[in-house]
């Protein structure tokens, strides 16, 4: 038994520089695979994949069996690229091993060896089987059995050595078949197999094989290296069997010589020339497969040369620093180096020091050290020169260096950063915050940066607690890198406390205990507890014991509660910066129950009917019933008498309560006194308050009613007052009832004056209508009868037309006005005069004035507008106005060409006359 252990090579893809101009061996993208073919002679073909990158692009050629394939003689071969393609291909004539060979001026390198083989089937063994028989839709096993035996025998497996089984191993069902998975070396050995029966047993061995194909574990890479070199490489790889190596140059295997030496994986080729320049392979093979190492050798010649890495033109740095001025030239072999400043050759110093790949030192550098450096390159090729300029510039120094801050939360600060640096340097300030860059141009909230060129002071604005910790400024240049720290303290309120419990509560105490939260960097001084119920507005703070908690006191008992009522609570800080935010609020808890308290207030009542005690109070708000079950009682007695009649109202919401007993007489005093009671008990009774009994309505009617009318829309109403005793019932005010008689349209009124009012006007009034008036008096009892009604009718309804044709003429601040007279429709009042009303502008005062006239004079201010209306005046009250109209300023009069004349006085008030203007010109608005 064998079992072969098969492992995947990835070979990596490596892209050469032949884009750049630059000469590269070849390397191989794609090497050529093991191909098992299908064979079919008429159509197909084989290929076999093989390309290289290089520059020079490489050729190929390819080797069967260890022979190069002559293209020209074999008509079946061609290429394709680099692929081999093989047509209609002969199992005898094509089978075997390939390989590609990839070649440019750098030299050739080999490709892996592929195995091309055939597929075939032959056929069937005959021999003679049965006939079977089986009906249409049945199933069917045709048996391919064992020979015949007797006896399904016990199967047993060991390793030979002794060693026990790996546990990973499976069996079949019979324990026939042994499976191993993931075989590894430690799995191979020999294996026996034991069967047996009551007729005996029987053995069978097999070996396991562990082998692996070579991998590599170390490769050898393009050298570039100086004529007369030494060159040392070496090669290493791991399979099973141990692989064997071998060096190949350009295709070619390299055999040892005098200056060549193979060990293996090792080669070694001493005093390098020239010609030693190729493309150098190492070949790793066991006898399952061979895999290859490619490398560059490339050996160089010449004269210094600075072109590609010349002495940096110019070299910065400060007073006292250290400076490397770098030469590196281009030189094979290597170049011997020396220095100058300006024409002085330069030696070796405490100060000044050749470095080994030929840099010059220089440490502590003075402003004498600026100058022309050449570096002077030297080989038995020739020598090259190049210098460069050392710049010396003044150390950059931190003169104003931030520095340890305490401030209060909210406060604005400017933390300094100022330095002296040289002139012809620039300066950059970074700040950084517990480690972390605070990056400016975000525009962070609270930083800012403030200052010029040489000023990098940072601004933090409205600072908050999170900001204390450690401010870094670094002053960055081209030379160097400074910084300075400062630690900032931010200072404020303390934080919530936390964890505010009720330890225990009563009807009117709860004891409760909390935890001090942050004190951010001040220390706390006083706590204070405060609490909320369903009935206050918002927290309030409340009583304790102690009565002050300071700063380590971490519980207390709050007195003055209010029985069965739902309390939450929460602690408050302060310290000497100011109170911080409260905690979190505790659990909503419920204190005890007990007797009512408090007493109700605003004890009052009378009214009601005849034989009734009313009596009123202020309801108890419920914080202050102190339980369930809560109710009032009621206590009242005639004044003079010593018995209390005790009434309960058991409604929470009742605020009244009334007596009824037909022996009260009217107007009679009662002492009244209200209390309290819940399922505690009874609580404390008001203070003793005398309320009146029930009364009856007046039982006269009003004297002397009259009415008058004063507009369309006003009439008045008088009557006399009743005489009030106790036969007639009290007068508390009196009722005016008024109404027409229009069947269409009948309205009935109704005003109430309280007192001894005897007249009452009534306004909004249909005009030209009979009214009707009727007076009674009322108390708490009702209203008594009424007078006998009076009636008026209302006057006609004022002018409905308004003065028309309106002229006014302004003269010397003298303004004349005349109109039309107003003729009146037989349904309307006569016109008994008229009214002027004017004023600066629609939000001034109005001024009136009234004549029996058509026309008025007015004296108005200079240079002021005016708005001026006219209304008429009758019994029905004011008509329609005019339209508004505007007189100008009389200096605008004047610009506009009318000629008017100033007045030598410059009034201060209006001064208004009253006169008849004959033979005014008009001009009409």
């Amino acid at each position: 038994m064998r079992l072969l252990w098969k492992l995947v090579i990835l070979l990596p893809l490596i892209n050469s520089c032949a884009g750049d101009g630059l000469l590269s061996r070849p390397i191989f993208t794609q090497e050529p695979h093991d191909v098992i073919f299908p064979l079919d002679l008429s159509k197909s073909e084989v290929i076999l994949k093989c390309a290289a990158n290089g520059y020079p692009s490489p050729h190929y050629r390819w080797k069967q069996n260890g022979t190069d394939i002559d293209f020209t003689m074999s008509y079946h071969y061609r290429l394709d690229g680099g692929s081999l393609a093989i047509s209609s291909p002969h199992t005898d004539q094509d089978i075997g091993m390939y390989q590609c060979l990839a070649t440019n001026l750098l030299g050739t390198i080999l490709s892996r060896k592929a195995k091309l083989q055939f597929a075939y089937i032959e056929d069937f063994e005959t021999k003679t089987r049965s006939t079977v028989s089986v009906r249409e839709g049945q199933g069917v096993v045709l048996l391919c059995g064992p020979p015949p035996h007797f006896g399904v025998p016990d199967i047993s497996w060991r390793r030979l050595d002794g060693s026990p089984l790996p546990g990973k191993v499976k069996y079949s069902k019979s324990q026939a078949i042994l499976e191993i998975p993931n075989f590894q070396q430690e799995d191979e050995g020999f294996y026996e197999c034991i069967a047996s029966n009551l007729r005996g047993r029987n053995l069978a061995k097999g070996q396991l094989i562990f082998y692996a194909p070579p991998e590599w574990e170390q490769k050898i890479q393009n050298t570039y290296l100086s004529i007369y070199d030494n060159l040392l490489w070496k090669c290493k790889a791991s399979g099973k069997p141990n692989p064997w190596y071998t060096w190949l140059k350009n295709g070619e295997r390299l055999n040892p010589e005098e200056r060549i030496q193979i060990d293996n994986g090792t080669l070694i080729i001493t005093m390098l020339n020239v010609s030693d320049s190729g493309v150098y392979q190492c070949a790793a093979e066991n006898k399952y497969q061979i895999i290859y190492a490619n490398a560059e050798l490339r050996v160089l010649a010449s004269a210094p040369d600075f072109s590609k890495s010349p002495v940096k033109k110019n070299s910065f740095v400060q007073v006292g620093g250290d400076i490397v001025i770098e030469c590196k030239p281009n030189a094979f072999p290597r170049a011997a180096i020396s220095w100058k400043r300006g024409t002085e050759t330069l030696r070796q110093s405490k100060r000044m020091f050749l470095l080994e790949d030929g840099s010059l030192k220089i440490y502590n550098v003075t402003r004498s050290d600026a100058g022309s450096y050449t570096c002077i390159a030297t080989n038995q090729f020739g020598t090259a020169k190049n210098a460069g300029s050392l710049i010396v510039k003044e150390r950059t120094v931190i003169t104003v260096p931030p520095s340890k801050m305490d401030v209060t939360v909210g406060e604005s600060i400017v933390l300094p950063c100022q330095v002296s640096h040289d002139p012809s340097i620039e300066v950059v300030f970074v700040w950084f915050f517990n480690g972390d860059i605070i990056d400016l141009k975000k525009g962070i909230a609270h930083f800012e940066r403030i200052g010029g060129e040489s000023v990098g002071d940072l601004m933090i604005r409205n600072i908050q607690l999170n900001h204390s910790g450690k401010y870094l400024c670094t002053v960055q240049t081209t030379l160097e890198s400074l910084s300075a720290v400062a630690d900032i303290i931010v200072r404020g309120p303390p934080g919530p406390p936390e964890d505010v419990k009720v330890e225990e509560i009563s009807s009117t105490t709860s004891q409760l205990s909390w935890r001090a939260g942050p004190d951010n960097n001040s220390p706390i001084q006083i706590f204070t507890i405060q609490t909320r119920t369903p009935f206050s507005v918002g927290w309030q703070a409340v009583a304790t014991v102690p009565e002050i908690l300071n700063g380590k006191t971490y519980n207390a008992t709050v007195v003055g509660l209010s029985p069965w009522v739902e309390y939450e609570f929460r602690v408050v800080a302060g310290n000497s910066i100011g109170i911080g935010e409260p905690s979190k609020p505790s659990e909503l808890l419920r204190t005890k129950a007990s007797v009512p308290a408090v007493a109700p207030v605003n004890i009052n009542g009378g009214g009601g009917s005849r034989s009734e005690l009313v009596i009123t109070w202020e309801s108890i708000p419920e914080e202050l019933q102190n339980g369930e079950g809560f109710g009032y009682i009621v206590m009242f007695r005639p004044v003079g008498s010593t018995t209390w009649t005790k009434e309960k109202v058991a409604s929470v919401e009742s605020s009244r309560f009334v007596y009824r007993n037909e022996s009260i007489i009217p107007l009679s005093p009662f002492e009244v006194k209200v209390g309290v009671y819940n399922n505690e008990g009874e609580g404390s009774l008001s203070t003793v308050t005398i309320v009146y009994s029930g009364e009856d309505e007046p039982q006269l009617a009003p004297r002397g009613t009259s009415v008058q009318s004063f507009s369309a829309s006003e009439m008045e109403v008088s009557w006399n007052a009743i005489a009030w005793n106790r036969n007639t019932g009290r007068v508390l005010g009196y009722e005016v009832l008024y109404w027409t008689d229009d069947s269409k349209e009948s309205m009935i009124g109704k005003i109430r004056v309280s007192g001894n009012v005897t007249t009452k006007n009534i306004t909004g009034l249909k005009a030209n209508t009979i009214y009707f008036a009727s007076v009674r008096a009322y108390n708490t009892a009702g209203t008594g009868p009424s007078s006998p009604p009076v009636n008026v009718t209302t006057k006609k309804s004022p002018p409905s037309q308004p003065p028309a044709n309106i002229a006014w003429k302004l003269t010397n601040s003298k303004l004349c006005l005349n109109w039309e007279h107003v003729k009146t429709m037989e349904n309307e009042s006569e016109v008994l005069g008229y009214k002027i009303l004017y004023r600066q502008n629609r939000q001034s005062k109005t001024h009136i004035l009234e004549t029996n006239n058509t026309s008025a004079e007015l004296l108005v201010p200079f240079e002021e507008d005016y708005l001026i209306e006219i209304r008429t005046v009758s019994d029905g009250g004011d008509g329609s106005s005019s339209e508004e109209i505007r007189i100008p300023k009389m200096s605008s009069l004047s610009s506009r060409g009318i000629q008017v004349l100033k007045p030598s006085i410059h009034f201060l008030s209006i001064v208004i006359v009253i006169f008849y203007c004959f033979a005014i010109q008009p001009l009409i608005r």
